[in-house]
C-alpha cells in the first residue's frame, strides 16, 4: 500500500460523495507522496477529510477507483478474500449458482473486475490496473471459497481482451491462467443446455445477465409461433422451444452465432421446431412484414447500439426502427419482449423510444412487466449508475380500439 494521498479540489468529488466509486483526473488538486500506478492510495477532500482508499492510475481519466471508505481498512489478502466471500454468499441467496456472474466489479466493491462461473470453469475479465495486480490473489481466494461449498474449479480462462485496457496503460490479455483445459463448456440454464465457448465467444462467452428474463418468457410461448431477433447463440429461442413453442425462428447477422445456436438446438433435441437464419434483422423485419408474416411472440435482444453518449441519437433511431418493425409483426393480442443492454440508453429514453415506435406502428402497448439484469449483476444505487444497464420489457400488443 502506497503512502500517497490524493487531495481533491474544493467542490469536486461529487460522484464519490454521492456513493460512486470513481474519481476523475480533473477532480484532483494534487497528489502528495510517492506511488506507482496500480497502488492503493488515500483520498482526502480539499480540507483534509478522509474519504477512502482506492487504486490509483494516472494513465486513466478515472484516476482513482474506490476500494473502501473505512479509515481503518487494510488492503491485503484477507481484505480481498472477504470481498470474494461476500460476493459468493450473496449469490447463493439470490440466484442459481450453477452458472452465474460471481464478481461484478464496482457493484461487488472490486472495481474493474468481472468473474463469470460456467459450471466448473471461471472466466475473468480484468479492466483496471489496480485490480489487475490483485487478480491472481482474488482468483485463489475465490477457488478457496467455492471449494468450501464442494465446488472444484477445473480451469480459469482470462478474457481481458477489451480495448478499454489500453486506456489504463495495459495491453489486452487473453489465455489460460494455470493449466489448459477444454474451453467448450456445457452449462444448463432454465432447463436449456448450451455449449459455451469461453475462448472465442462474445465477452466472457455467454450472456448470463438475461437468465431470469429468459425464464420469464416460458409462460408466453407454449404452443406459439415465436420470432427471436439478434438471437446470438439461441438463448431466447431455445427457452421458447423448451417451453413448448410450436415453432421458433432465431435470427442473427453472425454465421458463427447461428452455427452455435443450431448446435445448441440439437443439444436440446429441439432442431425440428427451433430454426435459425443468418440475416440482418433491420433488413429481415420489413421483408417478413411484406410477406404478411405474423408471430405470437416477437423478441428483440439487440447488442448495445451505443457505447458512448456521443452516439445516442443514432442508437435511438435503431431502437425505434426495430421496435416499430417488431410490433408490426406481432399478432393482435400477441407479445413483444424488447430490451436494451446499453448503459447510455437510460430507462426513460428507452421507454420514450418504445412509445414513439408504438405510435409509428399504430399499436397500443399493454405493459406486462418490466425487468432488469439478473441479481448476480447487482445494481448498486449510487450517483454513478454504471452497474445499471439492462432494461427488459414485456408488452401485449393490441390494435387500436
Amino acid at each position: 500500500m502506497s503512502e500517497a494521498v490524493v487531495i481533491l479540489k474544493k467542490g469536486e468529488g461529487r460522484t464519490i460523495k454521492a456513493g460512486g466509486a470513481w474519481i476523475y483526473d480533473n477532480e484532483i488538486d494534487k497528489i502528495d507522496g510517492k506511488f506507482d500506478n496500480g497502488d492503493v492510495v488515500e483520498i482526502h477532500d480539499f480540507d483534509g477529510y478522509f474519504m477512502g482508499r482506492g487504486f490509483i492510475n494516472t494513465n486513466s481519466k478515472i484516476t482513482v477507483r474506490l476500494l473502501s471508505r473505512k479509515k481503518d481498512a487494510v488492503i491485503d489478502e484477507a481484505f480481498m478474500e472477504q470481498r470474494v466471500r461476500d460476493a459468493w454468499n450473496y449469490r447463493k441467496e439470490v440466484i442459481d449458482t450453477s452458472s452465474c456472474r460471481v464478481i461484478f466489479g464496482e457493484a461487488d466493491f472490486l472495481p474493474g473486475l468481472v468473474v463469470d462461473k460456467f459450471s466448473d470453469v471461471l472466466v475473468v475479465e480484468s479492466l483496471a490496473m489496480g485490480i489487475d495486480k490483485w487478480k491472481l490473489t482474488i482468483l485463489d481466494a475465490l477457488k478457496k471459497v467455492l471449494a468450501e461449498d464442494g465446488i472444484q474449479i477445473r480451469g480459469v480462462y482470462e478474457r481481458s481482451d477489451a480495448k478499454v485496457r489500453l486506456k489504463e496503460g495495459m495491453e489486452p490479455s487473453k489465455g489460460f491462467i494455470g493449466e489448459p483445459f477444454d474451453t467448450k463448456v456445457e452449462i444448463v440454464e432454465n432447463g436449456v443446455h448450451y455449449m459455451v465457448d469461453v475462448e472465442d465467444g462474445q465477452k466472457t462467452g455467454f450472456f448470463l445477465d438475461q437468465k431470469n428474463n429468459r425464464a420469464s418468457i416460458h409462460k408466453l410461448c407454449k404452443g406459439k409461433k415465436v420470432l427471436d431477433c439478434f438471437t446470438h447463440t439461441g438463448s431466447f429461442a431455445l427457452n421458447a422451444g423448451i417451453a413448448g413453442a410450436e415453432s421458433v425462428l432465431g435470427v442473427d447477422a453472425s454465421q458463427l452465432a447461428v452455427d452455435q445456436a443450431t448446435e445448441n438446438a440439437a443439444l436440446n433435441h429441439l432442431e425440428d421446431k427451433v430454426k435459425f437464419e443468418c440475416a440482418d434483422v433491420f433488413e429481415l423485419l420489413p421483408a417478413l412484414e411484406a410477406k404478411g408474416e405474423k408471430y405470437d411472440v416477437v423478441i428483440l435482444d439487440p447488442p448495445a447500439f451505443t457505447k458512448s453518449r456521443n452516439s445516442i441519437k443514432q442508437a435511438v433511431k435503431g431502437y425505434r426502427e426495430i421496435n416499430l418493425r417488431g410490433m408490426k409483426l406481432v399478432k393482435n393480442g400477441g407479445y413483444l419482449c424488447t430490451c436494451s443492454c446499453s448503459h447510455f440508453m437510460d430507462p426513460e429514453l428507452f421507454a420514450k423510444t418504445i412509445r414513439e415506435a408504438a405510435i409509428g406502428a399504430h399499436k397500443r402497448l399493454r405493459q406486462v412487466e418490466f425487468r432488469t439484469q439478473g441479481p448476480d449483476h447487482p445494481i448498486l444505487w449510487a450517483a454513478d449508475t454504471s452497474s445499471y444497464y439492462l432494461k427488459f420489457y414485456v408488452f401485449q400488443v393490441v390494435e387500436e380500439k
